[in-house]
């Protein structure tokens, strides 16, 4: 249930829905699992108001299950920080092995694993670590594909975690904190012309449009 409420929150950060609530059917996809296996669990959710379902509109996080979303982004980014920087796992493959790991951690060894870590305030992903007061650091970000041409962007964090689609992000040089120039954007959802240092880079859109980046500003 806690990985449940922390992919609802995930879903709503990457969506962003004006209206709060996030698709049953898209949080399925996310997952890899049925509709009828997703509508169980936001049954069980609900009845431990831990979310609000609303038909026609999906669902969304109460103040509760916010708490344990929050709780268990925490414990799960830390836990990717520390195979990577420490067991020396890939950034592509950590984020399922995490998944694994931190389901059996308590906040000792949790604890632990920050230090060991280095103190990390973002995952490898780029996503921020909630403290543990429960707060989260906002990121005024956008998806690369919405970026306008012209502009000086940083990449900040990946929304999508499929293994093959980051190896070929990392291979493109396109990690979070990676400075960039977005030189050209083809109409009609088209490719995306960007300059990483002197080389060129051409990337489909979508995608750009599981980069999110922030422009810089300019002096």
């Amino acid at each position: 249930m806690r990985h449940y409420l922390a992919d609802i929150y995930r879903l709503h950060d990457m969506e962003q829905p004006d209206s709060g609530y996030v698709n049953t059917s898209t949080l399925a996809d996310l997952l890899f699992v049925s509709a009828p296996a997703v509508n169980r669990m936001v049954n069980r959710l609900k009845e431990l108001d831990m979310l609000e379902h609303e038909p026609y509109k999906g669902i969304r996080l109460t103040q509760k299950g916010m708490q344990v979303a929050l709780k268990q982004l925490r414990t799960h980014r830390i836990t990717e920080c520390f195979l990577m920087v420490v067991m020396g796992l890939s950034w592509e493959d950590v984020y399922q092995e995490a998944t694994n790991v931190s389901q059996a951690l308590n906040d000792t060894i949790l604890a632990r694993m920050t230090v060991m870590a280095g103190q990390p305030s973002f995952c490898p992903h780029g996503e921020p670590i909630p403290k543990p007061d429960g707060t989260i650091e906002a990121l005024d970000d956008q998806r690369l594909s919405a970026i306008e041409t012209e502009q000086r962007v940083v990449v900040t964090r990946m929304l999508t975690r499929e293994s093959d689609r980051l190896a070929y992000i990392q291979a493109l040089g396109l990690m979070p904190g990676t400075e960039l120039d977005v030189i050209h954007r083809a109409p009609f959802n088209g490719p995306m012309q960007l300059k990483v240092d002197k080389e060129y880079r051409i990337i489909g859109h979508n995608l750009a449009a599981l980069i999110r980046a922030k422009p810089l500003k300019t002096t």
